[in-house]
């Protein structure tokens, strides 16, 4: 079994004593690759460097295997270090290079501190997920938020929402539709999905008494996808959707801004959430949380999401065969 490649994150924040705790949990069960530098690791953490990915399943029942990178000075707790900025990123690329090269089955990356990669290395994207497609070569991914009693994925992100009907175009509607499905075929293994799709406005516009997008727009582009064999529910109204009897009805819902596929989510599962980013040719998941700097180093952290997140990366990569 090829290792999960993890990438540090902010060593100031809790991403180093996620990842520590993570694999106190699944040692026995998933091998892992920790990218970053081992001195940001909790001290009582048995770790140690290895030369290559394919030293890390043997050792990973025993130790943390670190792929070590000198970022420098030490890291404090809660006080993100611009000189450690360029360490960050390399990691982030290394673990890219290492699944891409099929070292590595997957990539689970920490949370980042946009700001100190900024300031510290002149970081050139509004984060992770932008990051990653560069490298990917790839113009078009799509943030999904998975746990294990539902999967949503916001067609539009981190835009106010007097913004949302103008960027909420058909091109960029069928994209995501299309990303989406293909992978949960791939990487899920759900050979015909069935897909919801959410309305915008309030009751999906209420037969256009309440907005028209979903009539003007929404509707068509489901009906001529639906005529290519795609088996989508829809529009359905949002308040209706997210309840236990409508979920058994669908494997993942799209929805038509962040916080209409966000709040559901966390309502449903805070800690165990899961970010996956669809479209690239490798598998990347993250936890679906920060960096928390305010409890980073006080062992307060809970570290069900990137549990999960290393869990879900493990099972698509046996979804897609790279194990």
């Amino acid at each position: 079994m090829k290792p999960v490649a993890i990438s540090c994150g902010e060593p100031a924040g809790i991403g180093p004593e996620i990842a520590a705790r993570a694999w106190e949990k699944l040692r026995g069960e998933i091998p892992l690759l920790w990218l970053g530098d081992p001195r940001h690791l909790p001290e009582a953490l048995p770790w140690q460097t290895v030369s290559g990915a394919s030293e890390a399943a043997d050792l990973s029942g025993t130790a943390l295997p670190v792929l070590a990178r000198d970022f420098g000075p030490p890291a404090v707790p809660g006080r993100p270090d611009p000189a450690h900025a360029q360490g960050v990123i390399d990691a982030i690329r290394d673990g890219v290079d290492l699944v891409r090269s099929g070292d590595c089955s997957a990539l689970c990356t920490a949370p980042i501190h946009k700001a100190a990669l900024i300031d510290g290395a002149n970081f050139a994207y509004p984060g992770h997920t932008e990051y990653l497609a560069a490298l990917a070569g790839v113009d078009e991914v799509v943030m999904m938020l998975a746990c294990d009693a539902l999967r949503v994925v916001p067609a539009t992100i981190h835009i106010p929402l007097s913004q949302v009907p103008e960027r909420l175009t058909p091109e960029l509607l069928e994209a995501t539709i299309r990303i989406t499905r293909d992978a949960l075929i791939r990487d899920f293994g759900i050979e015909a999905p069935r897909i919801a799709i959410a309305g915008l406005n309030p009751h999906a516009g209420e037969d256009g008494k309440m907005g028209h997008e979903e009539i003007a727009m929404i509707a068509p582009l489901m009906a001529r996808l639906g005529d290519e064999g795609f088996d989508l529910r829809g529009p359905m109204s949002a308040d209706t959707m997210f309840h236990a009897g409508a979920r058994a009805g669908y494997d993942a819902a799209i929805c038509m801004y962040h916080d209409q596929a966000l709040i559901p989510i966390k309502t449903i599962d805070f800690s165990g959430g899961v970010n996956v980013t669809l479209g690239l040719p490798f598998i990347r998941t993250s936890p679906d949380h920060g960096t928390a700097f305010g409890i980073a180093g006080q062992g307060l952290a809970d570290p069900s999401s990137m549990i999960a997140a290393i869990r879900m990366a493990a099972d698509m990569a046996q979804a897609r065969g790279a194990r």
